[in-house]
């Protein structure tokens, strides 16, 4: 499979904006990896707080843009869109390294690869890039749980 426009992105997440950390998908494998895109402009909602005389993209945000890529590869790898039924869990997260600052004008490039998938807990290896540049690294875990009820 190739590449995703934000519309097709937005059939696969339960993100919104100012939350959605995907713009487009590059390269999707089911099954396998996933290549996708966040263009990050000086309009970022978390800018004016992240700091007032040096913008810096927050690593907690990279890595959900990571979270996000993986959570479109699993509902590609399971032919399946996110419903209200079901919730995207972050399970944990590993061996997370921040490079690089990255910055008004950066397009992060975020690459997962699925390295293990057992009893509906997924793994990843993650990386994101500017400019062809590692900015930051992580391994995670994330699960699609039902949604509870009220």
């Amino acid at each position: 499979m190739g590449e995703m426009d934000v519309h097709e992105v937005l059939a696969h997440l339960p993100q919104r904006f100012p939350f959605l950390m995907v713009d487009r998908v590059l390269e999707c494998e089911p099954g396998k990896r996933i290549v996708a895109l966040k263009n990050v402009s000086v309009n970022e909602p978390f800018f004016p707080g992240h700091f007032p005389h040096r913008p810096v993209m927050p690593g907690v945000l990279i890595l959900e843009a990571m979270a996000q890529a993986a959570g479109i590869l699993v509902f590609k790898t399971m032919n399946a869109v996110p419903d209200e039924s079901s919730v995207y869990y972050y399970a944990g997260i590993d061996n997370a390294r921040f490079k690089k600052p990255v910055v008004p004008g950066d397009q992060l490039v975020v690459e997962v690869t699925i390295t293990a998938s057992k009893r509906g807990i997924w793994k990843f290896g993650c990386s994101a890039s500017v400019d062809g540049a590692v900015v930051a690294e992580a391994d995670i875990l994330c699960t699609v749980r039902a949604a509870p009820t009220a």
